[in-house]
């Protein structure tokens, strides 16, 4: 039997990570776990030259963290997997738990907000029926993977369309993932019109990992 050498493991482990390993890069990947994109819109929703965005589509792509196919002439790119939403969750997890500096950013953008519903507590409060969960990403993101049920109110929709939402039920409120400000913005609206609000603290990648159920294109 064929022996394996172990660093050729590991230097397969350093080329994800230094996938990973640039913020900009980081913003993309959050992106693309929402719904797949071309190069043109990844650069207006992250304002970024667009040959900034190229070079780094290029370095995930290496990393084999996303995928590339041709629609006609555009080149549209994907996640290579959901779990590479999860690691990216899970790195913003660890630089909290590791880093004062993450650990305080995290704390003032939180300030005194409830804890967040976990995969487990949604799952719970879905089977009685005793929430409402409120998407507020943009419409195409929505239609590429939301969480089953979900009701899809973009942020900047979601003042006109409060009418819509129930007030005798609790919401919980979801974007791209656990350190998205939109949902932040969001929260914050609708507490100050009264509504008792709850966020999620994973995107819906990871969610459906967890076993949520999720609506796909």
């Amino acid at each position: 039997m064929s022996t394996v050498d172990q660093q050729a493991f590991f230097r397969c482990f350093a080329r994800v990570a230094d996938g990973l390993s640039h913020a900009h890069r980081l913003a993309l990947l959050q992106i693309l776990g929402q719904a797949e994109r071309d190069v043109e819109s990844l650069t207006a929703l992250t304002g970024l030259p667009l040959a900034s965005v190229s070079q780094h589509l290029q370095r995930l792509k290496r990393a084999g963290l996303v995928e590339v196919r041709r629609e006609g002439r555009r080149r549209v790119y994907r996640l290579s997997s959901p779990r590479v939403s999860a690691l990216s969750d899970a790195l913003g997890r660890l630089a909290i738990e590791c880093l004062d500096e993450a650990a305080a950013l995290e704390a003032a953008r939180r300030g005194d907000a409830e804890r967040a519903v976990s995969a487990d507590e949604l799952l719970r409060l879905l089977h009685r029926n005793e929430t409402v969960i409120v998407d507020v990403r943009p419409r195409e993101e929505y239609a590429f993977a939301h969480v089953e049920g979900a009701l899809n109110v973009p942020l900047d929709e979601l003042e006109g369309r409060l009418g819509e939402l129930p007030r005798g039920r609790d919401l919980v409120v979801y974007c791209r993932g656990p350190f998205c400000v939109t949902t932040d913005e969001a929260v914050a609206l609708l507490r100050g019109r009264g509504f008792g609000v709850r966020t999620l603290d994973r995107s819906v990648a990871d969610l459906a990992l967890a076993g949520v159920p999720v609506t796909r294109a």
